[in-house]
């Protein structure tokens, strides 16, 4: 290769929404929520899964549970008779949502229930700790948001 081939290539730019994230949309009827949807995908009602997975270059551990989410969700259904819709927020939107859910660390997982708020879970777990995570959502009632410590001087994303 001459030196002026190595110019003219072309730089690599990684796709804006990894394969993985992606395929809960396209695959499994995820649905990309945002700050002018929430609402009206929450009226929808039921159980949701937000994701909110965050850089995947920092937060690698996002992709894994990209992929269990779709298991987690077919796990629900077959033992508590709940069908648990998937959404998914663009990383331009991750903050704003991270505010409204108290969120401080990436991937998180919101669940809600008929519009409110149940729980969150973040981070990457065992196989058998999600699912007693999801017995637990799944028993609990809707409650209030937790609210970020005024003494935090955590951001939002960050790592516990």
């Amino acid at each position: 290769m001459t030196e002026s081939a190595v110019f003219m290539a072309p730089l690599y730019t990684p796709p804006t929404v990894p394969p993985l994230i992606a395929r809960l949309v396209n695959d499994f009827h995820g649905r990309w929520i945002d700050p002018l949807n929430l609402e009206s995908w929450l009226a929808e009602g039921g159980d949701c899964l937000l994701l909110l997975g965050g850089d995947p270059v920092r937060h690698p551990e996002c992709l894994d549970v990209a992929v269990v989410l779709p298991e987690l969700c077919q796990e629900v259904a077959r033992r508590h008779g709940r069908h648990v819709r998937i959404g998914v927020v663009p990383r331009e939107h991750e903050e704003t949502f991270a505010g409204r859910y108290a969120l401080r660390r990436w991937p998180t997982l919101v669940w809600l229930r008929d519009g409110g708020y149940v729980t969150s879970i973040d981070g990457m777990h065992d196989w058998d700790e999600y699912l007693l995570l999801a017995e637990k959502a799944v028993s609990a009632s809707n409650t209030l948001i937790p609210l970020v410590s005024a003494s935090s001087n955590e951001q939002p994303g960050g790592c516990q």
